[in-house]
C-alpha cells in the first residue's frame, strides 16, 4: 500500500578517485523503510556525475564542500555510525567513487548498504558492486530527453539510468522488508516531481508500470522540491511545486493500480529539509 512519508581521476565530477566527504551522521529525511526510528547512516559524498541546475545539495554536488579522506578512514566511519545504532549505511552521490566504495566494502558489514544515486551508472561499474550492497536507491529524474538535456546536460539520461536500474534489480531481485517495515533488499526507485514538467512525470509512471511488477521494486513519488541555485535561465523551476500539480501526478500513478511505496505531498519541501555540509562525523 502506498503511504504518505513526513518531509523529508578527475572528469566531469572533478573529484580524484579518493573518497571527498562533506558529512556522515544519522539522517531520518529518507522514506520510512530506510530512515527508520533511529535513522540512517548518511554518508554525502562530494562531487557529482552530474550538473542539475536544481540540485538541493549544491554546496557538496557542484561546489566540493567536502574533505578528501583513505578508503580505511573510510570504513572506520561507517563502523562509528553503525556502532551508533542506524539502521544502515547510506551511500548519498557514491558514483564517481565508486571503486574506492567497491574497497571499502570487501569486507561485508553488519547492516545494510544503501547505495543512493542519480540513477545516472554505468552497468559496469555497478557491477562491481554485485554482493555489496543489499539496498539500491536510485532517482528516475526522466523518461524525457528534453528536460533531461536541459535541467542535467545529459541527453542520455533515459536509456542509462533505465538500464543501470534494471541491473540493480537483476542483483538484488525483489524487495524485502523485516518485520519492523525496514528494508533488507532490493530497489526503491525515487521520482522527484518538477514543476511545469508533469508530462515528464506521466511518462516516467508509464515506464515503471510498463518494466516492473508489483512485489519487484518499491516507488516513491516525491513532491518536495524547493528551488536551489541558480535558476535565472529556468522560470518554470524557480517556484515550489503547487499541491495541484503534486495531486495530479498522484492521481496519475493511483489510476496504474500501482500500491507499494510513497507519497509525499508539497509541504514536504523547505530548506529545512537539507543538510549542513559541516563535516560532521569526518573526524
Amino acid at each position: 500500500m502506498l503511504s504518505v512519508q513526513p518531509g523529508q581521476a578527475a572528469g566531469l565530477c572533478r573529484v580524484g578517485q579518493q573518497p571527498v566527504l562533506a558529512r556522515a551522521a544519522a539522517h531520518f529525511g529518507e522514506e520510512p523503510c530506510i530512515s527508520g526510528p533511529k535513522g540512517s547512516g548518511a554518508v554525502f559524498f562530494s562531487g557529482c556525475s552530474l550538473r542539475c541546475v536544481f540540485c538541493q545539495n549544491i554546496d557538496i554536488s557542484q561546489k566540493f564542500v567536502g574533505q578528501e579522506i583513505t578508503v580505511p578512514r573510510l570504513r572506520e566511519i561507517f563502523f562509528r555510525l553503525i556502532d551508533s545504532g542506524v539502521h544502515n549505511i547510506n551511500l548519498v552521490n557514491p558514483t564517481h567513487f565508486i571503486m574506492a566504495i567497491a574497497e571499502a566494502l570487501e569486507q561485508p558489514l553488519p547492516v545494510p548498504i544503501v547505495y543512493n544515486s542519480s540513477g545516472y551508472e554505468r552497468v559496469e561499474s555497478l557491477r562491481l558492486l554485485e554482493g555489496k550492497v543489499q539496498i539500491y536507491l536510485p532517482d528516475y529524474k526522466y523518461a524525457l530527453i528534453p528536460p533531461a538535456k536541459r535541467y542535467s546536460g545529459v541527453s542520455d539520461y533515459p536509456q542509462v539510468a533505465a538500464a543501470a536500474i534494471k541491473e540493480m534489480l537483476r542483483q538484488r531481485g525483489s524487495y524485502q522488508l523485516d518485520k519492523n517495515g525496514l528494508m533488507q533488499s532490493g530497489v526503491l526507485i525515487r521520482h522527484l516531481v518538477l514543476p511545469g514538467n508533469l508530462d515528464n512525470t506521466f511518462r516516467v509512471i508509464d515506464w515503471l508500470t510498463q518494466n516492473f511488477q508489483p512485489g519487484q521494486v518499491l516507488f516513491s513519488l516525491m513532491g518536495q522540491y524547493t528551488p536551489c541555485g541558480d535558476l535565472q535561465a529556468f522560470p518554470e523551476l524557480q517556484r515550489p511545486l503547487t499541491e495541484i500539480e503534486y495531486a495530479q501526478a498522484e492521481d496519475y500513478l493511483l489510476a496504474t493500480g500501482w500500491e507499494e511505496g510513497y507519497l509525499q505531498e508539497p509541504e514536504a519541501a523547505g530548506q529545512e529539509a537539507i543538510p549542513d555540509f559541516d563535516l560532521t562525523g569526518i573526524f
